[in-house]
């Protein structure tokens, strides 16, 4: 049976080095197995069966928890490559059930995969930027609590800072990025100097909650060819107009995030990025 490509559990078990109690359990939950019955009524699997199981552990060890490592590899052509095969929806979902059970090796696991196999502007877009948004969907109506939301954030930023080393040099123009007092999210801010640096900028980046006073003395003494701030409350911006003022008058200034309106930046002399932070970064060089 074996040489026909037929094999009972027992057997496929000891191929791929999964009990038969998890193999069966699979089976139900996932339907990555799909055995035909013998005239005795025993169960028997294919070599695509076999195959299946296979790429679905190396899916795991991806990071992909069993449930997306189950559906990626059900669907797949027996002819492909597991991992490099992943989409980025699969990922991005891998990523979300790590990050939701606290599972920071998992997490970069999925992260280094993503890294190894998408671009920057597809991981950013497809997969940081989008589950930032389903995450903040999720926690504003109860389903993700601030526990999770504070641990995938700073997983995340701490990846995202990874990639961002030594950004600030060669020759390239500088972008001086930062958030105003009070405003505590920058993972956007992160992603768009990250994306302009694949343009060929440089990126002096101040981050989050940054006073108005080290913002004005970073812009007068760096010189920078454009500032960007970003802020979730329009508060945030409007409370410091007149020292935003000052910046716009000496260098281009621009504003972005949930808390920038087309009327505030046009009120300071600034512009408005509105829109992701991957396609904003190339419409900045774009106008360049």
């Amino acid at each position: 049976m074996s040489e026909e490509g037929i094999l009972r559990i027992g057997e496929l078990s000891r191929r791929v080095g999964v009990s038969p109690e998890v193999l069966r359990a699979w089976e139900r939950r996932y339907g990555v197995l799909r055995p035909t019955r013998s005239e005795g009524g025993f169960r028997l699997y294919s070599r695509a069966d076999e195959e299946r199981v296979r790429r679905m552990l190396a899916l795991q060890q991806q990071g992909l928890s069993p449930a997306v490592a189950a559906r990626t590899a059900a669907t797949e052509g027996d002819g492909g490559s597991a991992v490099s095969a992943v989409p980025a929806d699969t990922l991005r979902q891998a990523l979300a059930d790590a990050l939701d059970s606290f599972d920071e090796a998992s997490a970069n696991r999925v992260f280094d995969r993503a890294l190894a196999v998408l671009t920057l502007d597809t991981l950013l877009r497809r997969i940081v930027l989008d589950y930032l948004v389903d995450l903040g969907e999720r926690w504003s109506d109860g389903r993700a609590s601030v526990a999770q939301e504070h641990f995938a954030t700073n997983v995340l930023r701490g990846r995202l800072l990874g990639l961002a080393r030594d950004w600030g040099q060669g020759g390239g123009p500088l972008a001086l990025l930062a958030s105003p007092p009070g405003e505590l999210h920058d993972l956007g801010l992160i992603c768009f100097g990250l994306a302009l640096r694949a343009h060929g900028w440089r990126i002096a980046f101040l981050g989050a909650d940054t006073p108005v006073d080290t913002l004005k003395h970073a812009a007068d003494s760096l010189r920078p060819d454009l500032v960007v701030l970003t802020a979730t409350v329009a508060q945030r911006l409007s409370q410091i107009q007149s020292e935003l003022r000052e910046v716009s008058g000496s260098t281009r200034l621009a504003l972005a995030g949930a808390g920038a309106s087309e009327a505030l930046a046009a009120s300071i002399g600034a512009e408005l990025l509105d829109g992701d932070p991957v396609t904003q970064a190339a419409r900045i060089v774009a106008a360049r």
